[in-house]
Order: structure tokens, then C-alpha cells, then sequence
């Protein structure tokens, strides 16, 4: 079915009909989606556009994947994170996003910019804001997940921020080894140096990743780096 306008044309039109009508920005843009001859705006979407960066990403990731996906600020790192957490949904597995950079509200509002509706995705994704999260406490919440998890963890510098919690390394190979376990998909978000913007590459790679304590990242089993709406998946040789 073909668009009367293109996708960011009617994002835009969708943010200026929120804010008229003094509605929330996903029930603008199922507004406008039903208003193009489509269901809601994630019919829209995935009809549209079968080749999105999160389907992409989807399509390649296995049971027991370990995943590094890594961006400079601004460029969908976590976007992709939580459209992969909602599509763990059609995928027969449970979504988890722990997230020690974002509060609750603020990770709602990201959702509502994929044109997710909060009510319903609350049913299918746990998001955890504690102050608390590091890999014993991920695990633990998972440990009554029903099926198969996708986790989610925004971001992997933090989790080793209280002196209390174990070097980020052992965290991540405690994590690596529970999804290989459980069957699990683990996608940890990070952050990338900033000397990076210096650099004439197009692209961060594996040596961008900003590690202020060490972590040893041949245990990331796929690579996923995003940069003005490109996106590069590599796989640990």
C-alpha cells in the first residue's frame, strides 16, 4: 500500500496532531496509520519497511546470543534496544529492558516514539529502573521469566558503577553464561568514545567501544553499530 507521504513526513504530522488535540503520541500516530488504509502505526511500519534496523538485528540473533550494540549519542542505540525488546513479543519470548540510565517514565515515552501503546506493551515487557541492577540482580529477576527472555540492559558501563558490584567483566561472562544456559538473548548497550567523532571513520568498530575498566569483548557473540541511520551487524570470529 503506498504512503501518501513519506514515513518522517507523517511522524511529524503525528507529533503536531498530539499536541493539538492534547493526546498521547502513539495514539496520533495509530490516527494517522489508520488514516493511510493500515490497522495502527506498527502495521504501518513493518508494512512499509520490512528491512528495519531492529528486524535486521532480529533476524540474525540466536538462542543464546551475547549482543554489543554500540552508537555514539543520538543515533538510536536505545531505540533499537527497545524495538528489539518489543519485538521479542513476535517472537515467543519475553521482554526485559534494565535500564540504569532512563527512569520508567522516561523509557514509556521512548516506546510511544515507536508508536508502541504503553497499556498494551506493560503486559509483555518488564522494565526494571532499580538502583540495584547489575548481572546477580538481572538473573534473579529473570529467574521466574515463562519461556525464553530477551534482556535488554541500558547501558554496560554502568553496570559495575557501585564499588560493591563485581568487576564488569565477571558481570558480563555471568550474564553470557546465563543466557547460553537458558536459551536467553542478551543485548547490552554501550556507549562509544567520544574520540570517535574525530576519527574519519563512517562507522564505529569494536575499538570505539569505551571501556573505563576492562572487559574482555570477544565474549559479545554479535556486534551491532548504528551512525547516521546506517547500522553494521558483526559476528565474534
Amino acid at each position: 500500500m503506498r504512503l501518501s507521504s513519506p514515513i518522517h513526513t507523517l511522524k511529524r504530522q503525528a507529533k503536531v496532531l498530539a499536541r493539538d488535540n492534547d493526546i498521547r503520541l502513539y495514539e496520533a500516530l495509530n490516527q494517522i496509520a489508520t488514516q493511510e488504509g493500515f490497522r495502527d502505526w506498527s502495521h504501518l511500519a513493518s508494512s512499509s519497511s520490512r528491512a528495519t534496523p531492529a528486524n535486521e538485528t532480529m533476524s540474525q540473533l540466536d538462542p543464546g546470543d551475547t549482543v554489543l550494540i554500540g552508537a555514539r549519542p543520538g543515533h538510536g542505540k536505545t531505540l533499537l534496544g527497545l524495538e528489539l525488546a518489543v519485538l521479542a513479543g513476535k517472537n515467543n519470548r519475553t521482554g526485559y529492558v534494565f535500564s540504569l540510565d532512563y527512569n520508567e517514565r522516561d523509557i514509556w515515552d521512548r516506546f510511544e516514539k515507536l508508536g508502541v501503546d504503553p497499556k498494551e506493551q506493560a503486559r509483555r515487557i518488564v522494565i526494571d529502573t532499580s538502583d540495584d541492577i547489575c548481572a546477580a540482580h538481572i538473573i534473579e529477576r529473570l529467574g521466574n521469566t515463562r519461556g525464553r527472555a530477551l534482556v535488554v540492559v541500558d547501558y554496560l558501563q554502568l553496570l559495575d558503577q557501585k564499588r560493591s558490584n563485581p568487576p564488569l567483566e565477571d558481570q558480563v561472562r555471568a550474564l553470557k553464561t546465563y543466557a547460553a544456559e537458558r536459551g536467553a538473548i542478551l543485548v547490552m548497550i554501550s556507549q562509544i568514545d567520544r574520540a570517535f567523532e574525530l576519527s574519519s571513520s563512517d562507522m564505529p568498530r569494536i575499538e570505539d567501544i569505551r571501556l573505563p575498566n576492562p572487559v574482555d569483548l570477544s565474549l559479545f557473540d554479535k556486534r551491532c553499530f548504528l551512525h547516521n541511520g546506517q547500522i553494521r551487524i558483526e559476528m565474534e570470529a
